[in-house]
């Protein structure tokens, strides 16, 4: 038997081999006696060499082969990753349609000048009024509009906004521009600064609609779009708790400068029941938390009679600790339970403080007596019969009736009070 030693396979594979495989001869290490057409003749067929020996040396080619069939696809892979990046970047270079090459540039150039990029193209070709005699020939906004299949306003928008950007020094003004002209433009950031999309904006309405929002920091665009959408913002606050919340947060801050708006939602509020017994409820809570507030804030308190009185220092300690629980509640909360329970429990202590004292009681019971016939004076001086000649067209017997029971109810006031006279 003949021990042929397969050719080391060549580091660049032919043409029509797959880099890293090894063709089918290398494969072959023993070739029968025979089967070889024409036998190589090597130094080892004159000294065969043991069997073990034969065998390492045939492992020995096998990985040998092996790691250079590994080495030579790596470097073909290498290389194909080269030609294709080398191509990418030629395609990137040259081999590219003239459009698409276009379409590039101006996407780029749009990217970083946004929509100075078109203001530019309209500042350096428009004149209001087209062309004058011995100046840079320009056209109209309208003859532009026709040309770029647009409105006229829309391309004085950006006419007016490369106007406003050219008075604060970002832009060259129009009469240094000619049609072609190439400058440097301002960063796109600062685009919506001076631009509208909006026709509404050029309105007195629209103008204030634009003050306010950059007062809030947002652009006027967006204030502008909800205001040409009423129907858009009821839905939202329809829908929306917290588009409700800032609705009546906004509504509060306008009132204050808005008396008519005051009379149509007051107007609102009474020819609907339900508003009128929430306000009703909020102003008794309101009242009430005052009355709580003043105690701990003044040191005074007011009496059921209506005077005011010191409060003792336990009165105003529980005062004071019922209005920290209020002030700890949550914005939105319902305060009318807490009122309720600080007033009630504050008016107790009101009510013993006045029992505890023999004088404050007394001061009390006149205070409450002379606020009681002054009511009633009140009323009885509105009763008044100017229409003396027609009487009887509204006379009713309970009415003399009612009126000869006051008279004796006031009768007895008074003998009661000469008993009472000093010296009597």
């Amino acid at each position: 038997m003949t021990v042929v030693t397969a050719q080391p396979e060549p580091a660049v594979p032919p043409v029509d081999q797959v880099p890293g495989q090894a063709t089918t001869e290398a494969e072959e290490f023993w070739v029968e006696p025979g089967t070889s057409a024409a036998p190589v003749p090597t130094a080892e067929a004159h000294d065969p060499a043991p069997a073990d020996e034969a065998h390492d040396a045939q492992t020995q080619h096998a990985e040998t082969q092996g790691t250079e069939a590994q080495d030579a696809e790596a470097q073909s892979g290498a290389e194909t990753q080269d030609d294709a990046e080398a191509q990418g970047d030629t395609e990137a270079q040259g081999d590219v349609h003239p459009d698409i090459a276009q379409d590039a540039g101006d996407f780029g150039a749009y990217v970083r000048a946004g929509g100075w990029a078109f203001a530019l193209k309209v500042a350096r070709s428009v004149r209001p009024g087209g062309e004058l005699e011995g100046e840079t020939p320009k056209v109209s906004a309208k003859g532009f509009a026709a040309l770029a299949g647009c409105s006229p306003e829309r391309v004085m928008r950006y006419y007016k906004a490369w106007d406003k950007a050219a008075d604060d020094g970002l832009v060259p003004y129009f009469e240094a521009l000619t049609p072609g002209q190439d400058v440097e433009l301002p960063d796109s950031d600062v685009w919506h600064s001076y631009y509208t999309s909006r026709s509404s904006a050029a309105s007195e309405r629209g103008t204030a609609i634009a003050a306010a929002a950059e007062a809030e920091g947002i652009r006027p665009t967006k204030a502008l779009e909800v205001a040409e959408n009423p129907t858009a913002l009821r839905a939202a606050i329809l829908a929306d708790p917290s588009t409700a919340q800032a609705a009546r947060t906004a509504l509060l801050d306008r009132l204050q400068e808005d008396p008519a708006l005051q009379t149509e939602l007051a107007r609102d509020i009474a020819r609907t029941d339900d508003l009128k017994k929430a306000v009703a409820s909020e102003t008794q809570a309101a009242s009430r938390i005052g009355y709580v507030r003043q105690i701990v804030e003044n040191g005074q308190v007011k009496t059921p009679a209506g005077q005011t009185i010191d409060a003792p220092a336990e009165l105003r300690a529980e005062a004071e600790r019922h209005l920290s629980l209020i002030d700890e509640l949550d914005e939105g909360e319902e305060t009318s339970e807490w009122a309720s329970e600080a007033y009630d429990s504050v008016k107790d202590l009101v009510a013993q403080t006045i029992q505890a004292n023999p004088e404050l009681r007394l001061q009390e019971r006149r205070t409450k007596f002379y606020s009681s016939l002054q009511k009633a004076t009140k009323v009885f001086e509105e009763l008044t019969f100017d229409d003396v000649d027609d009487l009887d067209t509204i006379y009713e017997d309970d009415m003399l009736q009612r009126l000869e029971e006051l008279q004796d109810a006031i009768t007895t006031c008074i003998t009661a009070l000469r008993k009472a006279a000093p010296g009597e």
